[in-house]
């Protein structure tokens, strides 16, 4: 597993309520949706790949999106979207310089 950067949040798919958030796919889809904001803007092709600024990953058996915070510098409201997403499903967000709890 790579290091994370403190300038990384995840999103965690896991509600307050400690139950997986479902659909299984929901981190796959939010991050398709987010994969226009990228460094240097939108290219061709660009939709084909995650951006680096939001990735789905897996930790500890978690799914999870890895939003970069140079996102909210760069595009605000894409930054808000993935914030209020967490914040609508009840989801955990964790910044990676935070230990597991």
């Amino acid at each position: 597993m790579r290091p994370y950067s403190d300038k990384e949040v995840f999103i965690m798919g896991i509600t307050q309520g400690g139950k997986p958030f479902r659909p299984s796919d929901w981190a796959e889809r939010l991050a398709g949706v987010m994969s226009q904001f990228r460094p240097g803007g939108v290219q061709p092709g660009s939709h084909l790949g995650y951006s680096p600024w939001c990735v789905p990953n897996t930790i500890d058996g978690i799914k999870c999106v890895v939003v970069h915070r140079d996102l909210e510098e760069s595009e605000p409201m894409a930054w808000a979207f993935c914030m209020n997403f967490a914040k609508d499903n009840g989801l955990k967000i964790q910044e990676a310089s935070q230990p597991n709890s």
